[in-house]
């Protein structure tokens, strides 16, 4: 019996020992680094907006904890400087805290990092996914206000809400280091 014990014991030691190492090659660590391309904001009639954004996610001192500055343009006049931190790595759940009070909740999903918020009445949602070496990031936002309901309110057919996509923005941003 207590082989048996003992040899439990040591395929969790080595498990977690795997677990621990594995941790290191995917999120958060596969997005560590200094991103940069053009993204393209796209408004049903208007034209189409091109801007440069950078993303930059690098450890902190503090355990488990990012940084997760997002920069707009070219001159990078707009910084965001946020903050990635863990709530529940094993729900894949994170947040970006705004350092304001504002704290998003975003949750992993194999290579990607998604999460949706609302403001002023415009829900937006992000994402932002490894894909060949390449950080695919797009935010779509849907107008709470303009929606239309459609269905009988039934158990068969029930109620729908439908909602007007006000913008989308998508862009693929390079490591730039």
């Amino acid at each position: 019996m207590r082989n048996i014990a003992c040899l439990i014991f040591c395929i969790l030691v080595i498990y977690k020992s795997t677990a621990a190492q594995d941790k290191t090659s995917g999120f958060p660590f596969s997005f560590v680094g200094k991103w940069k391309g053009t993204m393209q904001w796209i408004v049903a009639g208007k034209p189409t907006q091109t801007f440069t954004m950078q993303l930059r996610v690098h450890p902190t001192d503090s355990a488990g904890i990012f940084t997760w500055q997002i920069i707009y343009g070219d001159q990078e006049q707009d910084r965001r400087p946020y903050f990635l931190k863990p709530i529940d790595t094993a729900k894949g759940h994170w947040v970006i805290d705004e350092n304001n009070g504002i704290v998003l909740d975003n949750y992993v999903f194999e290579n990607c990092l998604k999460g949706a918020f609302t403001v002023s009445g415009n829900t937006i949602a992000d994402n932002y996914c490894l894909e060949n070496g390449l950080l695919k990031v797009e935010f779509t936002s849907i107008k709470l206000a303009d929606k239309k309901t459609t269905g009988n309110g039934t158990t068969d057919v029930p109620h729908v809400d439908s909602y007007r996509i006000a913008s989308y923005q998508v862009g693929l941003l390079h490591r730039i280091d």
